[in-house]
């Protein structure tokens, strides 16, 4: 579905990532971790189009996704949950999750997906009037997925969901992104903070440092590596 090869971003002629590949099967739910500044963030820019690539190329269903203006990409059915939440905090909830369906498959599946998001997280059922600015962090992560699937994705992209979060409310939202994971068969890339939990959840995995991708394989394969085990399991 999703095929990264040898991608390459700078700033300021600084580089960011250097041949970075990676792939995403469908229905599979796929993570990436790595130590802050490793660059996860900015691949999941480069794949939305908020920052340009210097190299390398990224294919959706055989799609040149680079050819393709950042605003086209989520028509191609790939969907981006950034890091922070970003929810526009002057809309309703209801309104925050229309903002969502402006794909053609988003509009079209409208009233299916409302009630499917509705389902998953009951409280945008119950706070849709509410200011989405007045949500507690957990609901406002919760508003920042709806909103993504709102679109009707194939692929849904999420950057650090539980950060910022109580443990207790994040382990609530990783859990729900395992349910719609394997309820709708959606595939999914997960950039995670908790590693154990990400690795634990994730078919597969790639460890990304310093820009480059130094592991990948399964998730027994990396959760038996001596090097996660030391720097991201505190074994």
């Amino acid at each position: 579905m999703l095929e990264i090869r040898d991608l390459a971003v700078g700033y300021g002629g600084r580089p960011v990532l250097s041949g970075v590949s990676l792939t995403v099967e469908s229905a599979e739910l796929v993570a990436v971790v790595g130590p802050n500044g490793a660059g996860k963030t900015t691949l999941f820019n480069a794949v939305s189009g908020i920052v340009p690539s210097a190299g390398g190329t990224i294919r959706f269903d055989g799609h040149d996704v680079l050819a393709l203006a950042p605003c086209e990409r989520p028509h191609l059915g790939i969907a981006h949950v950034p890091e922070g939440r970003q929810v526009f905090p002057s809309l309703t909830v209801h309104e925050n999750l229309q903002m969502g369906a402006y794909s053609a498959a988003g509009r079209a599946a409208w009233e299916e997906n409302l009630a499917r998001i509705h389902a998953w997280f009951p409280v945008l059922a119950e706070r849709g009037g509410q200011l989405a600015g007045t949500l507690s962090g957990g609901e406002q992560q919760m508003l920042a997925i709806g909103r993504g699937l709102a679109s009707a994705p194939r692929l849904l992209m999420l950057d650090e969901p539980s950060m910022g979060l109580a443990p207790a409310v994040a382990d609530d939202i990783l859990e729900r992104i395992v349910e719609i994971h394997r309820s709708a068969r959606l595939s999914v890339l997960l950039v995670e903070q908790r590693v154990a939990e990400a690795l634990n959840f994730a078919h597969r995995g790639y460890v990304l440092e310093t820009g480059r991708v130094i592991l990948e394989g399964d998730h027994d394969t990396l959760r038996a590596d001596d090097r996660i085990r030391a720097a991201y399991l505190g074994m």
